[in-house]
Protein backbone atom coordinates (compact mmCIF):
# COMPACT_ATOMS: atom_id res chain seq x y z
CA UNK A 1 0.00 0.00 0.00
CA UNK A 2 1.28 3.71 -0.70
CA UNK A 3 2.71 5.55 2.10
CA UNK A 4 1.41 9.07 3.11
CA UNK A 5 2.98 12.02 4.42
CA UNK A 6 1.26 14.06 6.70
CA UNK A 7 2.90 17.98 6.20
CA UNK A 8 5.03 18.85 9.16
CA UNK A 9 3.88 22.31 9.37
CA UNK A 10 -0.01 20.67 9.75
CA UNK A 11 1.15 19.58 13.40
CA UNK A 12 4.30 21.25 13.88
CA UNK A 13 4.32 22.10 17.56
CA UNK A 14 1.59 19.93 19.01
CA UNK A 15 2.01 16.68 20.93
CA UNK A 16 1.08 11.10 20.44
CA UNK A 17 1.79 7.61 25.08
CA UNK A 18 7.99 5.95 29.50
CA UNK A 19 9.57 9.11 29.17
CA UNK A 20 10.53 8.43 25.38
CA UNK A 21 7.74 11.51 23.96
CA UNK A 22 7.06 15.40 24.65
CA UNK A 23 6.50 24.08 23.05
CA UNK A 24 4.55 25.74 20.83
CA UNK A 25 1.69 27.59 19.33
CA UNK A 26 -0.99 25.87 17.29
CA UNK A 27 -0.54 26.73 13.75
CA UNK A 28 -3.34 28.49 11.56
CA UNK A 29 -4.55 25.01 9.79
CA UNK A 30 -6.32 25.47 5.81
CA UNK A 31 -8.32 22.84 4.05
CA UNK A 32 -5.44 22.79 1.47
CA UNK A 33 -3.30 21.12 4.00
CA UNK A 34 -5.47 18.24 4.62
CA UNK A 35 -3.95 15.03 2.78
CA UNK A 36 -6.98 14.04 0.36
CA UNK A 37 -6.23 10.26 0.22
CA UNK A 38 -6.50 9.34 3.71
CA UNK A 39 -9.76 8.65 5.73
CA UNK A 40 -10.82 8.05 9.11
CA UNK A 41 -10.25 4.35 9.08
CA UNK A 42 -6.80 4.64 8.05
CA UNK A 43 -6.16 6.70 11.00
CA UNK A 44 -7.82 3.91 12.88
CA UNK A 45 -5.64 0.83 11.61
CA UNK A 46 -2.33 3.42 12.58
CA UNK A 47 -3.50 3.38 16.61
CA UNK A 48 -4.59 -0.52 16.23
CA UNK A 49 -1.42 -1.31 15.16
CA UNK A 50 0.22 0.59 18.67
CA UNK A 51 -2.56 -0.51 20.53
CA UNK A 52 -1.26 -4.47 19.45
CA UNK A 53 2.21 -3.44 20.80
CA UNK A 54 0.95 -1.72 24.51
CA UNK A 55 -1.68 -4.49 24.52
CA UNK A 56 1.27 -7.57 24.18
CA UNK A 57 3.58 -5.63 26.59
CA UNK A 58 1.36 -5.09 29.72
CA UNK A 59 -0.25 -8.46 28.78
CA UNK A 60 3.41 -10.33 28.71
CA UNK A 61 4.52 -8.28 31.66
CA UNK A 62 1.42 -8.97 34.23
CA UNK A 63 0.36 -12.46 32.69
CA UNK A 64 3.13 -13.54 30.97
CA UNK A 65 1.45 -14.25 27.86
CA UNK A 66 0.31 -12.10 25.10
CA UNK A 67 -3.19 -11.67 23.47
CA UNK A 68 -5.72 -14.39 22.48
CA UNK A 69 -5.28 -15.65 18.81
CA UNK A 70 -9.07 -14.27 18.46
CA UNK A 71 -7.89 -10.94 19.15
CA UNK A 72 -4.41 -10.68 16.66
CA UNK A 73 -6.89 -11.13 13.35
CA UNK A 74 -5.73 -13.92 10.29
CA UNK A 75 -2.45 -13.95 9.54
CA UNK A 76 -1.19 -11.88 12.45
CA UNK A 77 2.32 -11.53 13.07
CA UNK A 78 4.78 -13.29 15.92
CA UNK A 79 5.64 -11.52 18.89
CA UNK A 80 9.31 -11.90 20.17
CA UNK A 81 10.52 -11.42 23.40
CA UNK A 82 8.49 -10.49 26.57
CA UNK A 83 8.06 -12.35 30.38
CA UNK A 84 6.30 -11.86 33.35
CA UNK A 85 7.20 -9.19 35.66
CA UNK A 86 8.31 -9.89 39.44
CA UNK A 87 6.27 -6.54 41.06
CA UNK A 88 7.79 -6.07 44.33
CA UNK A 89 5.15 -3.25 44.83
CA UNK A 90 1.76 -5.04 45.20
CA UNK A 91 0.86 -1.47 43.89
CA UNK A 92 2.43 -1.53 41.15
CA UNK A 93 1.37 -4.59 40.01
CA UNK A 94 -2.36 -3.52 39.88
CA UNK A 95 -1.42 -0.47 37.91
CA UNK A 96 0.19 -2.44 34.86
CA UNK A 97 -3.06 -4.97 35.41
CA UNK A 98 -5.05 -2.28 34.53
CA UNK A 99 -3.46 -0.63 31.80
CA UNK A 100 -2.92 -4.47 30.67
CA UNK A 101 -6.98 -4.58 30.67
CA UNK A 102 -7.56 -1.08 28.54
CA UNK A 103 -4.95 -1.98 26.31
CA UNK A 104 -6.72 -5.01 25.26
CA UNK A 105 -9.95 -3.39 25.59
CA UNK A 106 -9.07 -0.90 22.91
CA UNK A 107 -7.45 -3.55 20.75
CA UNK A 108 -11.09 -4.98 20.55
CA UNK A 109 -12.38 -1.69 20.30
CA UNK A 110 -10.30 -0.68 17.19
CA UNK A 111 -10.97 -4.10 15.80
CA UNK A 112 -15.09 -3.68 16.51
CA UNK A 113 -14.94 -0.07 15.17
CA UNK A 114 -12.79 -1.41 11.98
CA UNK A 115 -14.58 -5.05 11.03
CA UNK A 116 -13.30 -6.18 7.64
CA UNK A 117 -10.71 -3.64 7.66
CA UNK A 118 -9.10 -3.80 10.82
CA UNK A 119 -5.59 -5.10 9.92
CA UNK A 120 -3.69 -8.14 11.89
CA UNK A 121 -1.31 -7.93 14.57
CA UNK A 122 1.92 -6.66 12.65
CA UNK A 123 5.09 -8.35 14.31
CA UNK A 124 6.31 -7.10 17.43
CA UNK A 125 9.95 -7.78 18.38
CA UNK A 126 10.08 -6.16 21.88
CA UNK A 127 13.83 -7.74 22.13
CA UNK A 128 15.59 -5.85 19.31
CA UNK A 129 13.07 -3.01 20.04
CA UNK A 130 14.18 -2.30 23.66
CA UNK A 131 18.11 -3.20 22.79
CA UNK A 132 17.69 0.17 20.04
CA UNK A 133 16.15 2.06 22.55
CA UNK A 134 19.00 1.02 24.94
CA UNK A 135 21.67 1.54 23.09
CA UNK A 136 20.41 4.73 22.09
CA UNK A 137 19.69 6.40 25.45
CA UNK A 138 23.22 4.53 27.00
CA UNK A 139 21.40 2.44 29.31
CA UNK A 140 23.24 -0.69 28.38
CA UNK A 141 23.15 -3.86 26.50
CA UNK A 142 21.64 -5.83 29.34
CA UNK A 143 18.49 -3.39 29.76
CA UNK A 144 15.98 -5.48 30.14
CA UNK A 145 12.27 -3.70 30.48
CA UNK A 146 10.77 -6.69 32.08
CA UNK A 147 13.39 -7.74 34.75
CA UNK A 148 11.86 -5.27 37.36
CA UNK A 149 9.13 -3.10 38.13
CA UNK A 150 11.42 -0.02 37.60
CA UNK A 151 12.18 -1.28 34.05
CA UNK A 152 8.82 -2.44 33.27
CA UNK A 153 7.29 1.06 34.07
CA UNK A 154 10.32 2.72 32.14
CA UNK A 155 9.37 0.72 29.20
CA UNK A 156 5.49 1.74 29.72
CA UNK A 157 6.32 5.48 29.49
CA UNK A 158 7.96 4.99 26.16
CA UNK A 159 4.51 3.86 24.98
CA UNK A 160 2.05 6.07 27.39
CA UNK A 161 3.94 8.92 25.55
CA UNK A 162 3.99 8.48 22.33
CA UNK A 163 -0.11 7.40 22.29
CA UNK A 164 -0.83 11.07 24.10
CA UNK A 165 0.78 12.90 21.68
CA UNK A 166 0.18 10.64 18.95
CA UNK A 167 -4.03 11.07 19.89
CA UNK A 168 -3.76 14.49 20.32
CA UNK A 169 -2.39 14.43 16.97
CA UNK A 170 -4.96 12.21 15.06
CA UNK A 171 -7.58 14.50 16.71
CA UNK A 172 -6.65 17.36 15.08
CA UNK A 173 -7.41 15.40 11.05
CA UNK A 174 -10.45 13.32 11.99
CA UNK A 175 -13.13 13.59 9.69
CA UNK A 176 -15.88 11.69 11.55
CA UNK A 177 -17.23 13.04 14.71
CA UNK A 178 -18.34 9.42 16.76
CA UNK A 179 -14.04 8.50 15.64
CA UNK A 180 -13.36 11.78 16.78
CA UNK A 181 -14.77 11.20 20.64
CA UNK A 182 -13.84 7.62 20.51
CA UNK A 183 -10.17 9.26 19.75
CA UNK A 184 -11.02 11.61 22.40
CA UNK A 185 -11.60 9.63 24.86
CA UNK A 186 -8.68 7.00 24.27
CA UNK A 187 -6.26 9.86 24.41
CA UNK A 188 -7.62 10.99 27.75
CA UNK A 189 -7.50 7.01 29.06
CA UNK A 190 -3.35 7.21 27.30
CA UNK A 191 -3.00 10.11 29.31
CA UNK A 192 -4.02 8.58 32.60
CA UNK A 193 -1.74 6.13 31.97
CA UNK A 194 1.27 8.33 31.32
CA UNK A 195 0.76 10.43 34.35
CA UNK A 196 1.01 7.12 36.25
CA UNK A 197 3.87 5.83 35.09
CA UNK A 198 5.63 9.21 35.13
CA UNK A 199 4.55 9.96 39.05
CA UNK A 200 5.94 6.25 39.67
CA UNK A 201 8.85 6.85 38.08
CA UNK A 202 9.82 9.95 39.95
CA UNK A 203 8.25 8.86 43.35
CA UNK A 204 11.42 6.33 43.11
CA UNK A 205 14.17 8.62 43.15
CA UNK A 206 16.27 10.24 41.14
CA UNK A 207 18.02 7.43 39.52
CA UNK A 208 15.35 6.20 38.04
CA UNK A 209 13.89 9.61 36.83
CA UNK A 210 16.92 11.35 36.34
CA UNK A 211 19.90 8.63 34.76
CA UNK A 212 17.00 6.69 33.18
CA UNK A 213 13.72 8.43 32.72
CA UNK A 214 15.73 11.61 31.32
CA UNK A 215 18.06 9.41 29.03
CA UNK A 216 15.38 8.03 27.11
CA UNK A 217 14.00 10.98 26.73
CA UNK A 218 16.90 13.06 25.16
CA UNK A 219 17.34 9.99 23.21
CA UNK A 220 13.70 10.04 21.56
CA UNK A 221 13.64 13.34 21.32
CA UNK A 222 17.23 12.94 19.18
CA UNK A 223 15.56 10.27 16.80
CA UNK A 224 11.99 12.21 16.10
CA UNK A 225 13.06 15.16 14.33
CA UNK A 226 14.72 18.37 14.45
CA UNK A 227 12.17 19.99 16.74
CA UNK A 228 12.36 19.71 20.75
CA UNK A 229 8.81 17.79 21.77
CA UNK A 230 10.35 15.48 24.87
CA UNK A 231 10.26 16.34 28.37
CA UNK A 232 12.14 14.52 31.42
CA UNK A 233 10.77 13.97 34.77
CA UNK A 234 11.98 16.74 36.07
CA UNK A 235 12.23 20.36 34.81
CA UNK A 236 13.83 23.79 36.39
CA UNK A 237 14.33 21.92 39.50
CA UNK A 238 10.53 20.45 39.80
CA UNK A 239 8.54 17.14 39.19
CA UNK A 240 7.50 17.61 35.74
CA UNK A 241 4.50 15.13 35.40
CA UNK A 242 2.73 16.53 32.78
CA UNK A 243 4.76 16.99 29.72
CA UNK A 244 2.49 20.27 27.51
CA UNK A 245 3.27 23.08 26.45
CA UNK A 246 3.41 26.71 28.07
CA UNK A 247 -0.82 26.94 27.67
CA UNK A 248 -0.60 23.11 29.82
CA UNK A 249 -2.11 21.48 26.09
CA UNK A 250 -0.43 18.15 25.26
CA UNK A 251 1.93 18.10 22.29
CA UNK A 252 1.30 16.58 19.18
CA UNK A 253 3.20 14.32 16.92
CA UNK A 254 2.55 13.19 13.18
CA UNK A 255 2.51 9.49 12.33
CA UNK A 256 5.61 10.04 10.79
CA UNK A 257 7.48 11.37 14.04
CA UNK A 258 5.75 8.42 16.19
CA UNK A 259 7.27 6.05 12.88
CA UNK A 260 10.58 7.53 13.97
CA UNK A 261 10.12 6.60 17.63
CA UNK A 262 8.68 3.48 17.02
CA UNK A 263 11.45 1.93 14.36
CA UNK A 264 14.20 3.73 15.77
CA UNK A 265 15.07 5.42 13.21
CA UNK A 266 15.37 9.05 11.88
CA UNK A 267 15.66 8.44 8.52
CA UNK A 268 12.57 9.55 5.97
CA UNK A 269 11.09 6.65 3.88
CA UNK A 270 11.92 4.03 6.58
CA UNK A 271 9.41 1.46 6.22
CA UNK A 272 9.98 -1.35 8.89
CA UNK A 273 12.67 -1.35 12.05
CA UNK A 274 12.57 -1.68 16.23
CA UNK A 275 9.59 -2.79 17.56
CA UNK A 276 8.30 -3.75 14.30
CA UNK A 277 10.63 -5.41 12.14
CA UNK A 278 8.15 -5.62 8.96
CA UNK A 279 6.12 -2.51 9.60
CA UNK A 280 3.12 -1.97 10.86
CA UNK A 281 0.00 -2.99 8.61
CA UNK A 282 -2.02 -0.29 6.84
CA UNK A 283 -1.67 2.75 4.41
CA UNK A 284 0.26 4.40 7.27
CA UNK A 285 3.86 3.36 7.45
CA UNK A 286 6.31 5.10 5.98
CA UNK A 287 8.41 7.74 7.96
Amino acid sequence: MPSIFLPRRRLLQLGLGATLVSTASFPSISQADEPSDIEDEDIFQFALNLEYMEAEYYLRGTTGKGIDDSDAGSDAGPVTGGKQVSFDTPAIGEFMQEVAENELAHVRFYRKTLADQAVPRPAIDFDAGFAAVAKSAGLGEDFDPFGNETNFVLGGMLFEDVGVTAYAGAATVLKNKDFLAAAAGILAVEAYHMGMARSTLYRKGEEAWKAAAQAVSDARDKIDGPEDKDQGLQVDGKANIVPSTPDAIAFTRTPQEVLRIVYISDKEGASKGGFYPNGMNGKIKST
